[in-house]
């Protein structure tokens, strides 16, 4: 099923519905697959639709994490808690922050 939800989305990218909402959904779905390379690329598309998308900053690190790059990862995040704290988003910023922290535990 995620394979023809990741096609129904792709069908709709460079069109009228394209936006940050649409690349946070199929980077979602590419996640869910395994796809992390392709995932954070959509992730990457959604804030550059709209910066101030925590969610999409959420889900780029933990892409980018699953990918191995942890320095991305942590990169996603920080921009991520800077956004939530802007925008009064106190359960993101949690949650990017305990991300944040044990990455950076993990981390020699």
């Amino acid at each position: 099923m995620n394979a023809s939800l990741i096609a129904g989305l792709r069908a709709q990218c460079n069109g009228p519905r394209d936006g940050a909402l649409l690349r946070f959904s199929l980077g979602n779905a590419l996640l869910e697959q395994g796809e992390h390379a392709a995932a954070m690329e959509e992730f990457r598309r959604a804030v550059a639709f709209d910066a101030n998308y925590s969610a999409a900053w959420k889900l780029l690190g933990k892409a980018c994490l699953a990918s191995g790059d942890n320095d991305g990862a942590a990169q996603a995040w920080r921009s991520g808690i800077a956004v939530a704290q802007k925008r009064g988003d106190k359960q993101a910023e949690k949650e990017m922050t305990v991300f944040l922290r044990r990455l950076e535990k993990e981390q020699p």
